[in-house]
């Protein structure tokens, strides 16, 4: 997000010029310094808190008109509830530096066509309380914050979480480094749901060159020039992603007994190369490193005139481990390259039902989303839809 997003539109700006306190915060626009009359009749000064509607660096017309309150109950001056204005109350986390106490709904018959009048609006409502108990109460402190600057990844705002209330649930996946090993079908798509996500470094690690049959198993649309100079898959994906957020790192070239080591600085590791020997050896890197990570796989074959299959996600976490190797649950044989998946049938579909059932349980790990199961392997069988949770922290050795 640029850091003159204030100055960028003309009702933050006005804000700011007529003395309101604001500050931009975790896509949010915070009015500091509201005086408003406590339960208990004393001034005091409360922020309200709006969500921002933003393309870009513009602001748009405010997307709801209700605002979150971080202080006390508002009151009138006698102490009474302050009439047509709570919406909610309690304590709610919007993002990790943002918390309020309630929130605020009183709508205009028009509704709000811009910031400086949805601001202004309730600021008022709360002021004219306080002022008829402390004259000199004023929010227009003349205060100016510097727009926030923060180590987000991403180059615009991300939008879709603010609007959620989401925010502070996704920071819990601000890791610092994960990497994916294997960035062909399954892989790319693992990439595409990764970097929608706050972490700051995405590393690709991959040797193959992008060429035209990896379009047809890919997130988005390759152009046709795209393959003139083969690139390699890592480079593809790092420049396609690279207009979205910062952090993709290409490493283009295969995991082996050289460059293992890499794999041990990372927080996180997806494991979707093809290979037993590529996979036994990065398996074992992560392994003696302590590193959580996730393996995907898929087993695609004919039968008649349709195909069958089974896609396996299978997650290994320092606790649980063993049922990797006693259980069985991933595939060290080397692939047979007769197979139909090896002969590139285009299945982008199942490529990105594997990438998104993996994605799903890496959000589960680190408390995104609620996991009651922790199962460590999960099986879809394409025929019946069939979804199998097996290998959960209490089931002792892998079955």
């Amino acid at each position: 997000m640029s850091p003159s997003l204030v100055s960028r539109n003309a009702d933050l700006k006005r804000l700011r010029d007529e003395g309101f306190e604001i500050q931009v915060k975790d896509n949010h626009l915070l009015l500091l310094h509201v005086p408003y009359v406590t339960p208990a009749r004393i001034v005091a000064y409360g922020t309200l808190v709006s969500t921002l509607n933003l393309n870009g660096d513009a602001v748009m017309t405010p997307d709801t008109h209700v605002v979150y309150f971080h202080g006390e109950r508002p009151s009138r001056a006698d102490g009474a509830v302050v009439p047509n204005l709570l919406h909610s109350s309690g304590t709610t986390r919007l993002t990790e530096a943002i918390t309020v106490d309630f929130s605020f709904s009183n709508k205009p018959e028009q509704g709000f066509s811009n910031y400086f009048d949805k601001m202004t609006s309730y600021a008022n409502i709360l002021w004219g309380h306080a002022l008829q108990l402390d004259p000199e109460a004023t929010p227009k402190t003349y205060v100016v914050h510097e727009d926030e600057d923060d180590d987000s990844p991403f180059l615009y705002a991300d939008s879709a979480s603010t609007r959620a209330e989401i925010a502070a649930i996704n920071a819990k996946l601000k890791l610092n480094k994960i990497a994916i090993v294997g960035v062909g079908g399954t892989g790319s798509y693992i990439l595409d749901l990764v970097a929608k996500t706050p972490v700051r470094e995405i590393h690709l690690f991959d040797g193959d060159k992008f060429l035209q049959h990896n379009a047809f198993r890919a997130p988005g649309a390759a152009r046709k020039e795209d393959f003139a100079n083969t690139p390699r898959k890592v480079n593809y994906h790092a420049d396609r992603y690279a207009m979205m957020r910062t952090g993709i790192v290409p490493h283009p070239y295969d995991i082996d007994n050289y460059n293992r080591d890499e794999l041990a600085t990372m927080d996180f590791v997806f494991l979707a190369a093809e290979g037993g020997t590529t996979k036994r050896l990065v398996v074992q890197t992560l392994e003696d490193a302590g590193i959580p990570f996730i393996d995907v796989g898929m087993g695609v074959y004919r039968v008649r005139e349709s195909l069958a299959g089974v896609l396996a996600v299978t997650t290994s976490t320092n606790g649980r481990r063993d049922h990797v190797h006693v259980g069985r649950r991933i595939d060290f044989t080397d692939s047979d390259e007769e197979g139909v998946y090896a002969q590139n049938i285009q299945i982008a579909d199942l490529n990105a039902l594997n990438a998104t059932l993996a994605v799903i349980r890496w959000k589960k790990l680190y408390g995104v989303y609620l996991d009651l199961e922790q199962e460590h392997y999960s099986a879809y069988t394409l025929d019946g839809n069939h979804l199998l949770n097996e290998d959960h922290p209490d089931d002792g050795q892998g079955s």
